[in-house]
């Protein structure tokens, strides 16, 4: 989706997070920040299909000595 680079006040040009072109960040955009419907679709997909992960972190192998339940106190 082609946008002119004229906008009103309210409206920036951004990048689009999908394919990089540009985008129009405003109220005459339904799919801000992306530019279609399209890059929305598909990055929506890529969450979906858990491809944006943050890592996990593992826990440790030895847990601190107050954590042992069966410890005597």
């Amino acid at each position: 989706m082609t946008h002119s680079r004229s906008t009103d006040a309210r409206e920036r040009i951004v990048r689009c997070p999908g394919c990089r072109g540009d985008s129009v960040y405003g109220p005459g955009n339904a799919y801000r920040p992306f530019c279609s419907q399209r890059c929305k679709l598909a990055d929506l997909g890529a969450w979906a299909s858990e491809q944006f992960r943050m890592p996990a972190q593992d826990p440790p192998d030895n847990p601190p000595d107050d954590a042992d339940p069966g410890r005597a106190h």
